[in-house]
């Protein structure tokens, strides 16, 4: 399995290549990595340690880029029901406040306050943690100063919740792998990974690094700070709330050990957070996969989903579906709960009852489209013509109401409002949205 050739996957180096270039260090907070600290972290400490981390995490300079971060990002109010505003008003007694509680080792930080977000398509619903507002600052600020040290150890197979890296990333390097053969896919899906990661195994990776003792208890004080969910109050037992500040990188982190294994023994895994997939050549080498991972999954105290986990075979009818899309017979296109999500946006901007102008519920409509084609702009070209046909059909059914017809746009609408009519009412949509781009008309991807 070690020998390459030129119809294997390129060799998966075990870390992300990160030293030895400025702009690849670009991202980090400055107050804390100066130029001597990058070159400390590229260079590697004395048995791979890091020690008297506390003082950069509460560094004013550190915990006012922090703040600056968190109120970019905006969101809604923790368990105390301090806002982002309410905390602006105050933003030099709290930064200073914050300072001072962990300088003293005084700070606790507050439960999360659970909220429940539904699941497009599915009868469940999603848990995401909601911190205070001054929790998310320090998570920040602690995001800040570990995020590099574990960063430059990050395998190139991991492409969730990294700087520079993202799903556009993980979805070429499977397209890549695809179109060289590699069409027998395990399908993977870890159970609930978020909510069960195990305290005790996760604090032993992190202390592989980090001897900071301060550090590490304020780690441990974020596991255990208690959920909120309505008016009960629940003990933090196992997990990293999703919506925490440190929770995409601690998740990253537990399954570090993973992502390198799998390069090792040769197996091309794409992991975007909990979700994976393990791309290979033939059935023989997705068994020997699928039973590999499960058995490091349950090692590690994780569950792959029994419903959600399964070997496909890429070239037939059925596919698999991730980061958004779905793949089959060397086609891809937007998975069904996608264009569901994006027909739920239309149809909120289309209601046949609304009193809008024409012009103003076309150029909404434009806005959404351009953003879903700037991800899905490289699905089959029939999905573009579909979505433009649905789409005028529910501008048709608008006209149709203002002239006392009941109903959806169809039959002699067409005639009336052909779709030479919508594109002078200014109407872009995704076929002129890609020809733009100046791809070619016939596609298969």
């Amino acid at each position: 399995m070690s020998r390459t050739t030129d119809s294997e996957p390129a060799k998966v180096p075990t870390k992300a290549t990160q030293a030895g270039s400025a702009d690849q260090w670009k991202w980090v907070e400055t107050s804390i990595w100066t130029e001597r600290m990058l070159t400390a972290l590229e260079k590697g400490v004395k048995g791979g340690m890091w020690f008297s981390l506390m003082d950069k995490v509460y560094s004013p300079k550190n915990l006012k880029a922090a703040w600056a971060r968190v109120r970019s990002n905006a969101g809604a109010a923790g368990i105390d029901r301090q806002t982002i505003d309410l905390f602006e008003k105050n933003e030099e007694w709290e930064l200073h406040q914050l300072h001072e509680q962990l300088r003293s080792g005084n700070y606790r930080p507050q439960a999360v306050l659970r909220a429940w977000i539904d699941k497009l398509g599915s009868t469940e619903k999603r848990p995401l943690g909601i911190p205070a507002v001054r929790d998310r600052v320090v998570q920040t600020a602690l995001r800040h100063v570990l995020e590099p040290i574990w960063e430059n150890e990050f395998a190139e197979t991991s492409y969730g919740f990294r700087p520079g890296r993202g799903c556009k990333d993980a979805l070429r390097r499977v397209d890549e792998l695809l179109k060289k053969g590699f069409t027998w896919v395990v399908d993977a899906d870890l159970r609930k990974y978020f909510d069960t990661i195990p305290h005790d195994r996760l604090m032993e990776v992190v202390r592989q690094r980090i001897a900071d003792g301060r550090v590490l208890d304020l780690i441990e004080s974020y596991l255990q700070a208690g959920i909120m969910d309505g008016d009960e109050m629940q003990e933090s037992v196992e997990g990293t709330p999703q919506g925490a500040v440190v929770s995409p990188l601690l998740a990253n982190l537990y399954l570090n050990d993973l992502d390198h294994e799998a390069a090792r023994q040769g197996f091309a895994m794409i992991r975007y957070a909990d979700d994976f997939v393990i791309l290979c050549r033939s059935q023989e080498e997705a068994e020997r996969a699928l039973a590999w991972v499960r058995g490091r999954v349950e090692a590690k105290g994780l569950t792959l989903h029994p419903d959600k986990t399964r070997l496909v075979d890429a070239t037939q009818k059925g596919g698999f579906d991730f980061l958004g899309y779905h793949f089959e017979r060397g086609m891809r296109w937007p998975r069904k709960k996608s264009l569901a999500k994006l027909k739920e946006r239309i149809r909120e901007e289309t209601p046949r009852t609304s009193g809008r102008s024409l012009l103003v519920t076309i150029a909404r409509v434009n806005d959404i489209l351009r953003g879903w084609f700037g991800y899905f702009k490289h699905s089959h070209q029939t999905t573009f013509t579909d979505i433009d046909g649905w789409v005028r059909m529910r501008l048709r059914s608008i006209l149709r109401k203002r002239v006392g017809r009941k109903g959806r746009g169809r039959g002699a609408d067409h005639h009336r409002y052909p779709n030479a009519y919508f594109a002078k009412q200014g109407f872009l949509g995704l076929v002129a949205l890609r020809a733009s781009l100046g791809q070619p008309r016939k596609s298969t991807h």
